[in-house]
């Protein structure tokens, strides 16, 4: 089973029929979710063929057709992208984009770093790795900047650096976010993406579970809580910041001035000069 074909089963069997408008039925489902036939009339396409496609004998539907599942799978705007991905890497078809080749922080970006500083700040690539960092940005993850810096990736933080759980202090929605964002990745990035995950599903069973799940976000702004060792509690906004078409984001965490939060940022720019930025 080729992976659109499996993104389309698992999705399948996380929207039930009352998501759609269907009725239930007087009998418990034996497997959750809707059945194929459903799907197939919510999509308007024949039994015999969504079978074919989630079985993998169907390899390249057209994009109406996978418009029409996304639309019936009440898909987000990022899993959409996603699924038409997957079926351009399926069907053997020219990447709607193509991955970027890895290149250093450009040297801009660094100047940018050191200009938001007391900020947390970070150059990702597209799986994340940290490119470059200020010093409050290695401070604020606990003990990312003890790793070398060939090995400071933030989802790699996440599941294997032992601080990371009392770090988070909404480990499992960090953790979520983190692993639906790689399952993009393997679409811009797809060695640098399967080399990660394979690392992490060997190296931790909670990012394996979660790697099943095949939930799909691109990354954007929000909040992270955190608690940290040093500076305490606090909670910051954080926005990301596609840079260029080489697949560096920029990735901010911020306080307003004159709130506890950026006396924290300040009280941790004291502390962190002492922190290799890399």
């Amino acid at each position: 089973m080729n992976a659109m074909a499996t993104f389309l089963r698992i999705r399948r069997g996380r929207i039930g029929p009352a998501d759609v408008g269907l009725p239930i039925g007087p009998r418990p489902r034996r497997n959750p979710g809707l059945r194929r036939e459903e799907l197939a009339a919510l999509a308007g396409v024949s039994v015999d063929y969504y079978t074919r496609i989630e079985q993998g004998r169907e390899t390249a539907p057209s994009d109406s057709v996978l418009d029409a599942l996304a639309r019936a799978l009440r898909l987000s705007d990022d899993e959409h992208a996603h699924l038409l991905g997957l079926a351009d890497r399926t069907a053997g078809r020219t990447p709607r984009r193509r991955p970027p080749a890895p290149r250093p922080a450009r040297p801009g970006l660094l100047l940018m770093l050191e200009s938001l500083r007391p900020s947390p700040a970070y150059v990702l690539n597209e799986v994340n790795d940290v490119l470059a960092a200020n010093a409050e940005g290695l401070a604020l993850m606990h003990g990312l900047g003890d790793w070398p810096p060939g090995r400071r990736n933030t989802i790699r933080y996440t599941f294997l650096h032992p601080d990371a759980r009392s770090v988070f202090a909404d480990w499992d929605r960090v953790a979520r976010n983190s692993v639906a964002h790689l399952h993009t990745a393997e679409l811009t990035a797809p060695e640098p993406a399967a080399a990660l995950v394979g690392e992490l599903r060997s190296a931790s069973d909670p990012f394996a579970e979660l790697w099943r799940r095949h939930e799909v976000m691109v990354k954007r702004g929000g909040e992270t809580a955190f608690r940290h060792p040093v500076i305490g509690p606090l909670t910051l906004a954080h926005e990301v910041l596609a840079t260029t078409a080489d697949g560096q984001r920029m990735m901010v965490y911020q306080a307003e001035p004159g709130t506890a939060e950026h006396d924290a940022l300040v009280l941790l720019a004291m502390t962190a000069s002492d922190v290799s930025p890399g």
